[in-house]
């Protein structure tokens, strides 16, 4: 059987016949038949591989190229994420800023009724398997939930923002119903400076003894102006005692505002002042370690802290 194998194999031949040239010997051989066959086949078939290995490595390469390309595109994308993230926190810090201004007026109008928080829950999460996810998969799917935090932080300063608008309208209407109110309420700083002592109760710079301080300490240098901080009628421009110069001011509704240690007065008894008007000077008359103003506001008689009347930083 073998013998008839190689027989099949070798049996019918190809005669090569080469010359070296016009007057030389010619070399004659044969070759079989089914060997050219095979050597022609295994030309092709290799001609096959190298192509299909060339293919493959061009892949290759395409596929590096194209991961490379992701890899910026993500990376572009994670900045432009981040960007737009800090403009959020921004708006975050505008609308706490705004909650806190609102909060100041409704103490001052005496809207106390505040508009009700939001019952959405956030923080709700889990988990997914990553083991069948693909690069560009996992890339799509940080970026997503990057986004989809962010989604969640303007919905809810889009609620609060909300909020605070039908707020403000209801501080708006307010208003312009007591306009009188409003330009009599104490609201800015009488004076520019460096807050030493609070409201409330304090050891005593000159006794050593616990004692009420029923106004706040604003220091700053000798002879800065004080201003009124809402519309009024001067009560009282005079020297007293410990406070000094002092000039107290009748804002109507039950508030009384309250100036002392002052090097001058610069309005005198009836006048009529309003909001921003110069009133007097920083001094160091009185009872006083340095020169600064002592600011006082009265509800009905009683001290009150002058923080609640201030609504400007």
């Amino acid at each position: 059987m073998i013998k008839s194998f190689f027989k099949r194999l070798f049996g019918e031949k190809y005669t090569v016949i080469l010359m070296a040239d016009l007057a030389g010997k010619m070399i004659r051989f044969s070759v079989p038949r089914n060997i050219v066959k095979l050597g022609i086949a295994a030309f092709f078939v290799g001609l096959s591989l190298l192509g299909f290995f060339s293919y493959k490595m061009l892949e290759v390469d395409f596929s590096m190229n194209e991961l490379d390309e992701l890899r910026q595109f993500s990376l572009q994308q994670k900045k432009e994420i981040q960007k737009f993230a800090i403009r959020v926190k921004d708006f975050q810090k505008q609308v706490a800023r705004l909650e806190k201004f609102d909060k100041k007026l409704r103490v001052i109008t005496a809207l106390d009724k505040s508009v009700s928080e939001p019952q959405n829950v956030f923080g709700v999460g889990g988990s997914t398997s990553r083991k069948s996810l693909s690069l560009d998969d996992r890339m799509g799917q940080h970026s997503a939930s990057a986004l989809n935090k962010l989604n969640e932080d303007l919905d809810h300063l889009s609620a609060k923002a909300a909020e605070r608008e039908i707020s403000f309208h209801e501080l708006d209407a307010f208003f312009k119903d007591q306009s009188s109110l409003l330009t009599s309420t104490p609201s800015i700083w009488p004076t520019r400076g460096w807050v030493t002592s609070g409201f409330g109760y304090r050891i005593s710079p000159f006794t050593g003894l616990r004692e009420l301080h029923e106004g706040v300490d604003i220091a700053t240098h000798m002879s800065a102006d004080i201003i009124a901080v809402a519309n009024g009628v001067i009560v009282e421009s005079s020297r007293n005692g410990g406070y000094g110069n002092v000039i107290e001011v009748d804002h109507g509704y039950g508030i009384v505002t309250r100036y002392g240690h002052n090097s001058a007065n610069l309005v005198k008894r009836g006048d009529r002042v309003k909001r921003g008007q110069l009133i007097a000077k920083v001094g160091n008359t009185g009872r006083s370690t340095g020169p600064h103003l002592h600011y006082e506001v009265l509800l009905n008689g009683v001290p009150v802290n002058p923080f609640r009347y201030i609504l400007t930083e």
